[in-house]
């Protein structure tokens, strides 16, 4: 199996999740190492014979076929991509080269090897895509199902829509054997430190400002991270090829909502363990002072798409795929993670 973007967030994830669950199955990690990537998330499974990684960049359509030629590989996990909307408001080329160009040049490979050559006897190509490719929903409007047009707003959520494009046009017309999911925000152990959870929870506890963008009223779905490696490896064990799967956590929350529990969670920790005010002494909790207090109204993002929601009626019906983390249960582990694991996370900060 190769994995692409193995080194980031939830390409980690899953990394971890599949050693774990299926003893035997031989990774291959193929990450080019951006900013947002890094090989300190393999650490704890590093060692394992069944793992590989090579530092690589998917564009380099020759390299990325000689690797899947030299591991015999017979399935695909497509997780590298630029993610990050803001990234994408101020630098959208990026976004183009990395999630269209690369995912063209990974589907190339693909076709090459498994329809050309026939390497294989069966193959999988899996594209993990989101949500945001179906635009912006009303308070009362039905949850993005797989049939919604899409409606992309940003240069990210755009250059996602073409990959998913790109993705369902090499199953209908060279017959290659593709699955893609479009998931809900994610969130959970190994997250980078610009994305709103993991920011909020690092601001907190350094005496920062928790900003929030306009009102603080906008909604995600949100879905912890094991729970969407869950969801993939069902899609590659049981999905139908040529299928897409939209994947929820069942947790619509608003940024305000968000905030408060994991506020909430800080100050809890802070007072039952005083170890944490004395290693972060520029904390509101370490003083005593609601974390909440820190918040800050600025002004909001361009285009900002004000309500995400997934209707998981197929992937309930077909996989009988349902999350196993309350959103409270989510964050609370989360806050926990991000507290005990400052050596992780610090080392990143000093190179931002």
């Amino acid at each position: 199996m190769l994995i692409t973007g193995g080194a980031g967030f939830i390409g980690a994830n899953f990394v971890h999740h599949m050693l774990a669950q299926q003893p035997g199955v031989r990774l291959v990690v193929l990450d080019a190492l951006t900013y947002a990537g890094s090989r300190s998330n393999l650490e704890p499974v590093a060692a394992r014979e069944e793992l590989r990684f090579v530092e690589g960049d998917i564009r380099d359509t020759a390299a990325v076929t000689r690797l899947m030629r030299e591991e015999d590989i017979d399935t695909v996990v497509h997780f590298a991509a630029e993610s990050h909307v803001d990234r994408s408001i101020s630098g959208p080329d990026a976004f183009i080269e990395t999630n269209v160009i690369g995912t063209h040049s990974l589907l190339k490979a693909a076709r090459q090897l498994w329809l050309e050559e026939k390497t294989v006897p069966h193959h999988r190509f899996h594209h993990v895509s989101t949500d945001e490719v179906y635009g912006s929903l009303g308070p009362d409007d039905p949850a993005f199902a797989e049939t919604t047009p899409y409606a992309p707003n940003s240069p990210y959520s755009a250059s996602k829509a073409g990959s998913d494009f790109l993705v369902r046009a090499y199953h209908h017309t060279y017959g290659l054997g593709t699955t893609l999911s479009n998931c809900s925000n994610n969130y959970g152990p190994y997250q980078f430190p610009e994305k709103l959870i993991p920011l909020m929870i690092i601001h907190a506890i350094s005496g920062k400002p928790l900003p929030v963008y306009g009102d603080g009223l906008n909604i995600r779905d949100w879905l912890h991270v094991e729970d969407h490696c869950r969801a993939i490896a069902l899609i590659l064990a049981r999905g139908r090829a040529g299928e897409t799967y939209n994947v929820g956590g069942n947790s619509e929350r608003n940024n305000r909502q968000v905030l408060a529990r994991l506020c909430a969670r800080i100050d809890a920790r802070f007072a039952a363990d005083a170890t944490l005010a004395a290693r972060h002494g520029a904390a509101p909790a370490a003083a005593g002072r609601p974390t909440e207090s820190a918040i800050q109204y600025v002004t909001d993002r361009a285009g900002h798409d004000r309500r995400y929601a997934i209707d998981a009626t197929r992937i309930r019906a077909e996989l009988d795929f349902e999350p196993a983390w309350n959103f409270e249960q989510g964050i609370d582990a989360t806050v926990d993670w991000y507290l005990d694991h400052e050596a992780w996370w610090s080392p990143i900060l000093r190179r931002l």
